[in-house]
């Protein structure tokens, strides 16, 4: 045998019935991640194998290698991307290799299946690009968004279709035989395409195609109730309209943490199936021969291996199988069969009332699951040799074993056979049957720190001869005595148990089928209807079988379901056939029904100035021709596109309407633009328990399309809005933090702000002499340093004793308001306190007139605190005073008829007094408006002016 070393990955590739090409891997587990490897190649079917590391490199690290499957003279062998990005090539069955130089790293690759020249690969950075053995070019960036099909090597964007609207899942894309599978997101919700219906649409939470073969697709659905089981569903020829076959099909974990279907699917024998299904929190093995349309449970033996009689009783107690396949290809699984030796199958399993993985034994059926025997004991992996024609079994890897067991019986009789002087630890087999030898090689190690072995063993030799005619026996495919099996009595040819003969290559197995006449079990419920007690195909709760198809137009047939569907593949004829098959009615008239509208991308959001395409679906169509009418859009061929120009939520609608009656749908569309800047207006001082408003200015403006939070002093919860502006009331003194935070699409800005609560303040408007505004840039920054400057300036020059904070506001000319506030241990006595502040506000005032305060802004650049104005804010506090009121009530009644007598008295003169008013109010404004003012301070500067005057 070949020695390798320890710790090795492998990888087996039969290129030719003389070439094998190995490729070994040493994987480093201290660092967690290959190291070596070491490409190795036979000519003579494993007897001697020749080093490639000096055709390919001798420090490349390769990480796997590729066999058209339509030459396989030509082999892709790919570089670990950890070292370098490189693709090798070889067109004479891996003798030579000529080295490529990639921009990107391969993740995986994919042959066309008939062009030899032609590959996909698919790469880290979620890339998709064409290869031939002499080029490549980029095809898809970040494929993994949306499904787009073209032409190969001319997918640019106009030449691209997108087939379905949203997002496809990541690797969700599928291809077996006739059918292509994607898994599309629309409005949160999965599908397994555009048209795929299941019954009473369940919230998928995963789903895996099974099989597709026979024109039929097997599709495992998780549910949202469901967590280690799958329901198993059944699609008719076109792969659109399922039904369920069974529920709670039980789930596996595999060793890389995936969950692996306990579903398998009988070699050889069409429509056959075994599964396992949890039922009452017990699991138990099911099996059908009409593919999925009856379920029964598997006999268990009467006798075991020592011939003692076994009491097993249906339904109470049966066989349960195993029903892993390998995750290494180089091992049986727990369960084996093969299409060229038809009703065989080998399978780990318990007899019980459940599916036990203790005291498991090997059992095996020679009439596809009739009947069956025990053959051991203990778990073996067994494979299949010439054709099916002779079992060879060996204990689990986890068991070091010198002998191999060969039964040409059917696994009645075993001889045992010694392969290897020292026992080895099977880790897999390498079986191929070719026409001039039968070679078996097995690979193991004698100890876990051993060298890996490579043991080759031509079994020709136990075969004394070809067989002939006389050599076969027929066999005829039943279930419970029943011989209709899918509609036909099928005869098959075996070779008879004990013959030591080989199979030819013109061996055939089937040898006769004949057609049965169709009776109930070969028909099934059709789409939406369901199997009763009785037996009967009913309809569903949520099914109406008077809604026709939307492909039935004016004049044309379709065909009405009688609640039944003959089982995919099945060939009965004659019998109940005319019953039970749909009947061609004429398409009815009826009003459009079911009209849809979504984006192309499956969204309900859009970024301002980019295309929208809108696509709209009717369920049903009028037999009279249906309109769909829409304004403002631009129709093109894959639906209606529009630009939005400006942010906002917007109302799309379509009505669909004929003369028999119409349909509409409306979709509402978020049309976003991203937040640039974020401003938070707040007062900087408030007065406890009033009302105050807080605003976020937002640019560029939106509309109703942000959401604002609003985190006010220590709440740990913010207060949620749709609006910039809200209302807020203090009710504590002290300094207290706001924070909006704007949130639109995927980002979110914020701005903070301090805000000074008290129950009374004084203040005072600033302005400065004109040479600050030549230093004034006019950003946040700047104003917080200046405006600690002037506090600390007025504190300097007058030697205040109460608190001061001076807020400067935005724009130029520069200007400041200046906040008194009370000290915090003279809140007590509320009289005082306002007594001192009205002090030291006339204090200021007088100060402020003289110029004597004054601050220098740099060397040289000396400037002068002027008073403005003194405001309005209210020496006030929350709690009301009767007295005082009645007081200012009693002064305005005689103020008011004060300023009735005078104007009577001076009548003549009050236009002009107005007149001078408001040329004063004027003249203060033109004054200050010359120079660049924000909008803000010029409202306020003139609404102060106002109340003065």
């Amino acid at each position: 045998g070949l020695l390798l070393p320890q710790e090795m990955l492998f990888l087996f590739e039969i290129i030719h019935i003389y070439v094998i090409l190995i490729l070994t891997k040493l994987y480093d587990f201290h660092l967690g991640s290959v190291t070596e490897s070491t490409l190795w190649r036979s000519t003579d079917y494993g007897s001697t194998y020749e080093r490639m590391n000096d055709k390919v490199g001798s420090k490349t690290v390769l990480s796997y290698l590729y066999v058209c499957p339509s030459n396989k003279k030509k082999i892709m062998v790919l570089t670990d991307p950890e070292f370098e990005s490189s693709v090798l090539i070889s067109s004479d069955e891996g003798a030579s290799y000529q080295k490529y130089r990639l921009s990107f790293y391969i993740l995986s690759l994919l042959f066309h299946p008939t062009q030899e020249d032609w590959a996909l690969a698919y790469s880290h950075d979620q890339k998709v690009s064409s290869m031939s053995f002499f080029h490549h070019s980029l095809l898809f960036d970040t494929v993994c968004i949306q499904y787009v099909t073209c032409q190969a090597l001319i997918c640019s964007e106009p030449n691209r279709n997108y087939p379905f609207p949203g997002y496809i899942d990541i690797s969700s894309l599928v291809v077996q035989d006739d059918y292509m599978f994607i898994q599309v997101r629309l409005l949160k919700l999965n599908a397994c395409s555009s048209t795929d219906r299941f019954p009473h649409p369940p919230a998928q939470v995963d789903l895996h195609i099974v099989s597709t073969d026979e024109h039929q697709v097997f599709a495992a659905v998780q549910e949202w109730n469901q967590n280690d089981t799958y329901n198993l569903y059944l699609s008719d020829t076109r792969g659109i309209l399922f039904t369920l076959a069974m529920e709670n099909v039980k789930t596996t974990r595999g060793l890389g943490g995936n969950q692996m279907l306990d579903l398998y699917e009988v070699a050889g024998i069409k429509g056959m199936l075994i599964a396992n299904r949890r039922l009452d929190n017990q699991v138990k093995t099911y099996i059908t021969y009409n593919k999925g349309r009856d379920w029964r449970l598997l006999q268990a033996p009467a006798t075991d291996l020592a011939g003692n009689d076994i009491h097993c009783i249906l339904p109470f107690c049966s066989l349960h199988l195993q029903l892993q396949t390998s995750e290494n290809p180089y091992l049986s699984g727990s369960i084996s069969t093969k299409a060229s030796a038809p009703g065989i199958i080998v399978a780990t399993g318990n007899i019980g009332s459940e599916l036990s993985y203790n005291n498991v034994g090997m059992f095996i059926s020679s009439d596809a699951g009739n009947n069956w025997r025990q053959i051991f004991e203990e778990e073996h992996n067994v494979w299949f040799l010439d054709k099916g024609g002779a079992l060879v079994a060996v204990k689990q890897p986890t068991v070091p074993t010198r002998h191999l067991q060969i039964s040409f019986d059917e696994g009645r009789q075993w001889t045992r056979h010694s392969f290897s002087l020292v026992p080895l630890f099977v880790d897999g087999m390498l079986v191929e049957a070719g026409t001039e030898n039968q070679i078996m090689t097995f690979f193991g190690h004698f100890s876990h720190r051993s060298e890996w072995q490579l043991i080759k063993i031509d079994y020709k030799s136990i075969f004394n001869r070809k067989c002939t005619e006389g050599d076969y026996q027929t066999w005829h495919l039943h279930n419970k005595g029943e011989p209709c099996v899918m509609g036909q009595k099928q005869i098959y040819m075996k070779r008879r148990p004990g013959n030591y003969c080989m199979l030819g290559k013109d061996y055939a197995k089937v040898l006769s089928a004949e057609s049965c006449i169709c009776r109930a079990h070969d028909f099934e419920c059709d789409y939406g209807y369901e199997r009763r007690r009785e037996g009967n195909c009913l309809p569903a709760f949520w099914f109406n079988p008077a809604v026709v198809s939307r492909s039935c137009s004016q004049g044309k047939n379709y065909l009405n379901s009688t609640g039944y569907r003959k089982v995919v593949s099945n060939n009965c004829i004659k019998g109940v056939k005319d019953m039970y098959t749909p009947r061609k009615q004429m398409c009815p008239n009826r009003a459009p029904k079911g009209l849809s509208l979504s984006t192309r991308e499956g969204k309900l959001t859009a970024d301002l100035h980019t295309n929208v395409t809108f696509l709209v679906h009717l369920d049903e169509v009028g037999l009279d021709g249906t309109a769909v009418s829409y304004s403002n859009l631009s129709w093109i061929e894959e639906g209606i596109r529009h630009v939005y120009k400006t942010a906002g939520i917007f109302r799309v609608s379509a009505l669909a309407e004929n003369t028999l009656g119409f349909d509409t749908t409306t979709l509402y569309l978020h049309v976003t633009c991203p937040v640039e800047h974020v401003q938070l207006l707040a007062p900087f001082v408030a007065i406890k328990n009033k009302e105050v408003n807080l605003t976020a200015v937002v640019w560029p403006i939106h509309s109703r399309t942000l959401n604002y939070f609003w985190w006010l002093g220590n709440s740990t919860e913010p207060v949620i809005s749709l609006d910039g502006s809200i209302s807020y009331t203090f009710t504590s003194e002290g300094m207290n933090t706001v924070t909006v935070q704007v949130s639109s699409a995927n980002a979110i800005l914020q701005d903070t702000k301090t805000i000074a609560v008290q129950e009374f303040f004084k203040s005072l408007l600033l302005s400065f002499s004109p040479n600050l505004d030549e230093y004034n840039p006019d950003v946040p920054e700047w104003r917080q340093d200046v405006g600690r400057v002037i506090k600390k300036a007025l504190l300097q020059a007058l030697g205040l004793p109460g608190c001061l904070l001076v807020a400067v506001f935005p724009g130029v000319p520069t200007a400041a308001e200046l906040f008194l506030l009370p000290h915090k241990n003279q809140s007590e006595g509320r009289k005082k306190s306002e007594e001192e502040l009205e002090q030291i506000s006339e204090i200021l005032a007088s100060a402020l007139n003289q110029n004597l305060v004054e601050f220098e802004l740099k060397p040289g650049a000396r400037v002068i605190v002027y008073i403005t104005q003194l405001t309005l804010a209210p020496l006030v506090d929350s709690i009301p005073r009767h007295s005082s009121s009645a007081m200012l009530m009693l002064l305005s009644v005689v103020f008011l008829g004060l300023a009735v007598f005078l104007i009577y008295k001076f009548k003549r003169y009050v236009q002009y007094f107005m007149i001078i008013s408001l040329n004063t109010i004027w003249q203060h404004c033109s004054n200050n408006l010359r120079r660049r003012w924000t909008p803000e301070l010029n409202v306020r500067y003139i609404h102060r002016l106002i109340n003065r005057f």
